[in-house]
């Protein structure tokens, strides 16, 4: 019995986006730049795709998406497309438990003389919408929160934190792909001025993505060319991944009334069976949060044999994946920054563990999992 809970790492791509990429391969292979017939099939695709992501996030301009090669080269081209506005050196504010799509590029501008501040989170991994109002300067040009954190499924205030720049004129970018088709999003009434998709996390291909840009909100590209994506995002189009991608938001969007609980029930459940194993605590905020996503971390991990490394290795053996939180580099196990962040002690960011749920999982999925989970912690504690 084989069992995948690693939803937040990647999708199996669904049918209907195979059976679109097929045919586009197929039949509407032509590039969509071209002004004849064939490059007009593809350009067809791509602009109902382009209608079909706007929807999942209440886009009313569907020009307003670009397309990208997923949600790294969206944040990428959020942040940096702003920051190359300025000749002079900037503020940019993050928080402390941004994906590294987010961090690693402020790092960047940092070594370029931008000033950055990283916003402190609570023990659950929240941002206080109060420390955004401190941490705001005159020359701040960029505010990037995460909507909803990958290894420990804290969602943020977007909302709240997004009406706090405006009221003070500074741009707001989230990365919003772990939540864009779990959690509905309205970017006309969340006040966002930028926000970051990826394909693979909602059943569409890898190699396609999104960034949401408010109309009158000005980037620079991040490399020239053709001018392709309303001349930021030059390159011919992947017109298979962006059909794909579009019919998968398609999906979604109808989908999510439905979907959302019915995650959010079997969730709750496998807290509730995995929630009181002394030595297992749970991390991110319970009630606000992904509603597909379950983690914990070791509360004595070692970083050898007791640690969320381990941990997976062992699940994968009994033929269910799920994925751990700290990261190995040269060999050497570091633990999570994530939960250093929240004020975990180094022994237990040693130790994350993530279950994430999506379309295929079941109860019995979720029972047998917690059963196998239980025996697995007590041979790594017996250890």
């Amino acid at each position: 019995m084989q069992i995948y809970l690693d939803y937040s790492a990647t999708t199996p791509t669904r049918p209907e986006a195979i059976a679109t990429m097929q045919g586009v391969l197929t039949q509407q292979w032509g590039n969509p730049s071209s002004l004849h017939e064939w490059g007009q099939r593809a350009a067809t695709i791509v602009e109902q795709a382009r209608i079909q992501v706007a929807g999942l996030i209440n886009a009313t301009d569907p020009e307003s998406l670009i397309f990208t090669a997923g949600g790294t080269e969206s944040n990428n081209l959020a942040i940096m497309g702003i920051a190359q506005l300025y000749a002079i050196p900037q503020h940019l504010i993050i928080s402390q438990v941004e994906h590294s799509a987010v961090s690693e590029p402020a790092r960047l501008l940092e070594m370029w003389g931008w000033e950055v501040t990283r916003l402190a989170v609570d023990s659950k991994g929240r941002v206080n919408p109060q420390d955004l109002t401190a941490a705001l300067q005159d020359n701040t040009a960029l505010v990037s929160i995460i909507y909803g954190q990958s290894e420990i499924g804290t969602v943020q205030p977007i909302a709240e934190l997004a009406k706090i720049t405006k009221q003070h004129g500074v741009l707001f970018h989230t990365d919003a792909v772990q939540a864009a088709g779990r959690l509905p999003i309205d970017v006309e009434s969340l006040s966002v001025d930028l926000l970051s998709i990826s394909s693979h996390k909602i059943y569409g291909p890898q190699g396609a993505g999104a960034l949401y840009v408010r109309p009158g909100v000005e980037l620079v590209p991040l490399f020239s060319g053709g001018g392709q994506e309303m001349g930021l995002r030059s390159g011919t189009q992947a017109v298979p991944a962006i059909g794909g991608f579009g019919i998968a938001a398609a999906l979604a969007t109808v989908e999510l009334a439905s979907e959302t609980p019915r995650l959010i029930k079997l969730r709750d459940r496998l807290f509730a069976k995995l929630g009181n194993i002394p030595g297992l605590i749970p991390t991110g905020d319970l009630d606000q949060r992904l509603p597909h996503h379950v983690s914990f971390c070791l509360e004595k991990a070692d970083g050898k044999k007791l640690s969320g490394k381990a941990l997976v290795r062992q699940m994968n053996l009994a033929g269910i994946g799920i994925s751990a939180g700290s990261a190995c580099h040269s060999g050497k196990l570091s633990p999570s920054p994530i939960l250093l962040a929240m004020g975990y002690p180094k022994s237990a960011a040693f130790g994350g563990v993530r279950l994430t749920l999506g379309r295929d999982t079941t109860e019995a999925d979720v029972d047998w999992t917690a059963m196998v989970f239980k025996q697995v912690l007590q041979r790594l504690f017996a250890e």
